[in-house]
């Protein structure tokens, strides 16, 4: 099992395939891009595989979630998807995407294997969209998220950032067109992992800022938090239900003492917290010979030093060097 030396155990694995995107999402990266890893540093698809295999069958791994970047744009996604939907145990498959392009392959996805999508969305305004993304695609996103409905990749979560002065006001907005279409809507406070190291605490749109929107519209009903788990969203009963709306409030209400997740990067360095600063290598040692055994005893490793917190209130706190396109969401 993958134990850390505060007793947490992580039984879910987020995958990145790439770090390429096909947007340019304000607080992630800038409008020019980032410059790119070589191809040969990204794990190639058995080997992707092989590492998922060895967290599933030797490590606990229950859940594993693809992301990027932007993981529509791996070549062999579904081929990915498929050969780990055929693992014994078979563990829960998701995928993380801004959906741009999922309208053409949702259905070979779900043939594949892969169970359900987060998609990615902060705003439903064309204009606000471009803004945000620097790119004309948002009917593009929306018919990839009702592709992805319609074949069955359920429930399909969408994850909202509100930024101040962009989108901030538009809380009941797009809870009104998740509930129509039949999303489950998560806001997610926005995190100091962007290229241009510009996050600012002070203009950052807090969970409670968020909560007293909706509530100015909708009636919400907290969900108990023994149904919570180790899932990093608060979770509320939006008008009684049975539709829910979830914050996932990562710096002001952190939930690292509760964490189960590992990270493997699309190049193969294991990162035990979206926040470290510290990375361990597997694939020098898997490209070296290193058999199933040892790289399972190197992961452990990795994850044994795991810090107690992601310390973004500590004064010494330094944000990781990698946006979070070059880590995987």
């Amino acid at each position: 099992m993958l134990v850390d030396r505060y007793g947490r155990v992580a039984t879910d694995l987020r995958v990145s395939l790439t770090d390429r995107c096909n947007l340019r999402c304000t607080y992630c990266m800038p409008e020019e891009g980032l410059a790119w890893l070589p191809r040969q540093d990204i794990l190639t698809d058995d080997e992707v595989v092989r590492l998922v295999r060895i967290a599933v069958q030797r490590l606990g791994v229950t859940e594993v979630r693809f992301t990027g970047g932007e993981p529509l744009l791996r070549r062999g996604l579904v081929d990915i998807v498929a050969a780990c939907a055929r693992l014994t145990p078979r563990p829960e498959l998701s995928l993380t995407t801004n959906a741009v392009g999922l309208v053409r392959v949702a259905g070979a996805l779900a043939e594949a294997g892969l169970d359900r999508v987060n998609g990615s969305l902060d705003t439903i305004r064309a204009d606000r969209f471009e803004a945000l993304t620097h790119r004309r695609r948002l009917d593009d996103v929306l018919a990839g998220l009702a592709a992805a409905r319609a074949a069955g990749l359920e429930p399909v979560k969408i994850n909202a950032v509100l930024m101040r002065g962009i989108n901030d006001d538009e809380a009941p907005e797009l809870l009104a067109w998740a509930l129509e279409h039949g999303y489950e809507l998560r806001f997610i406070e926005q995190m100091p992992l962007d290229a241009q190291h510009g996050w600012d605490r002070s203009t950052m749109v807090t969970a409670d800022e968020i909560l007293a929107s909706l509530l100015s519209v909708f009636s919400l009903t907290p969900l108990p938090d023994e149904a919570r788990g180790s899932a990093p969203a608060e979770t509320w009963l939006v008008n009684g239900g049975p539709e829910r709306v979830g914050v996932i409030a990562s710096v002001t209400r952190p939930f690292c003492g509760a964490c189960d997740r590992t990270r493997l990067t699309a190049e193969g360095e294991v990162r035990n917290c979206l926040f470290a600063r510290d990375e361990s290598d597997l694939r020098g040692p898997m490209r070296a010979g290193a058999d199933d055994e040892e790289l399972a005893r190197r992961w452990q490793t990795a994850m044994a030093g795991k810090a107690a917190g992601h310390g973004i209130d500590d004064p010494g706190f330094l944000q990781p060097a990698r946006p979070m396109s070059a880590i995987g969401g």
